[in-house]
């Protein structure tokens, strides 16, 4: 029931948002302005997803070396793909869902065994999740990287919008600071930490709890031990790539937002980012409103054409995500 109450508010806020956000949208307009859209730089724009899909795969799999040599590229980008579509159910569930499909084809680990005595997987849960740890906080880092640049370089045409636009709202919301949540947060976790570690003898939750955070650390120190650590960064960068020409090609596939360049489809692509960051099924709505938001604000576009664009963008990546997910869940299923 909890993790059904967990879906429906997730659920909820998804459509509130999507009603939100195209309330009052002229339908015939919306739909001519969808026709008149180039279609061949929307198929580019997917083409670059798939591109993207397989490199993520391929850079996570060099963290998972280290853990498990047997692990192959194409069940590391099933594993991502499926993990994908598993984001369309419940929010950020993918990434647990991929640990899972590793560890599942993980090859058995003679010289560690569980309480039962029969062998462990090499890749175990805990390791490969603190791969994904790794994996993510390499592209939270990168996203940052992405948004400090464009608010150092162009702080006229960018920095309005993230400060008068996303952040001062939410602290008007709540009628306090976000740095208190974030120092609150962190009070929090030093403290859950602390106590993890004085009880891990005398509690079993707690030993439990230290085993798997000791699990999420050899997964993330396992960077230190990649044989070929220049994979992994360029992998990141090809990755990022992809994602910046998935944003310039959907722009240039509308004849409303011609004048834009390749440094606006960055700023679009950071903007969307956010977007997908929101706790919703598939980042339905929150994708949607943030992007249409950003080019109002920024270039004076039309809302509404800033909703073809965002619909475009979203639903293209979306259908990309469903199609590869099902066919790598059909493909490892007939396996």
């Amino acid at each position: 029931m909890k993790k059904k109450l967990k879906y429906l508010i997730s659920a909820a806020v998804a459509c509130a948002l999507l009603y939100f956000t195209f309330r009052g949208v002229k339908w015939a307009d919306f739909i001519t302005g969808i026709e008149s859209c180039r279609w061949g730089y929307i198929l580019i724009s997917m083409a670059a997803g798939i591109a993207a899909f397989w490199f993520r795969g391929a850079r996570w799999r060099e963290i998972i070396l280290p853990i498990d040599d047997s692990i192959r590229k194409v069940t590391a980008f099933n594993a991502v793909n499926i993990g994908y579509i598993a984001n369309f159910v419940f929010p950020r569930i993918g990434e647990f869902v991929r640990c899972g499909f590793i560890t599942k084809n993980s090859v058995q680990d003679p010289e560690s065994c569980n309480e039962g005595g029969e062998p462990k997987k090499k890749a175990s849960y805990d390791k490969v999740l603190g791969t994904v740890v790794l994996e993510r906080s390499w592209d939270m880092v990168t996203m940052f990287l992405f948004l400090i640049a464009l608010l150092v370089f162009r702080w006229k045409e960018f920095g309005a919008f993230f400060v008068e636009k996303m952040w001062k709202p939410f602290e008007e919301n709540l009628n306090f600071s976000l740095w208190w949540i974030v120092a609150l947060a962190i009070i929090l976790c030093a403290g859950a930490g602390l106590w993890i570690y004085a009880t891990r003898s005398k509690n079993s939750f707690s030993r439990k709890a230290a085993d798997a955070c000791k699990g999420l650390l050899q997964g993330v120190l396992s960077c230190l031990k990649m044989k070929n650590k220049w994979k992994f960064f360029f992998y990141t960068i090809v990755i990022w790539l992809m994602y910046w020409t998935m944003s310039a090609a959907t722009m240039n596939a509308m004849p409303g937002l011609d004048g834009l360049g390749a440094v606006d489809a960055l700023f679009l692509m950071v903007a969307g980012s956010f977007g997908w960051l929101v706790p919703v099924p598939g980042g339905f709505g929150a994708f949607h409103f943030i992007v249409s938001l950003a080019l109002a604000t920024i270039y004076g576009v039309p809302f509404e054409t800033g909703l073809i664009f965002a619909t475009l963008s979203h639903e293209s990546q979306a259908i990309t995500m469903a199609v590869c997910g099902g066919i790598s869940y059909l493909y490892e299923s007939l396996k």
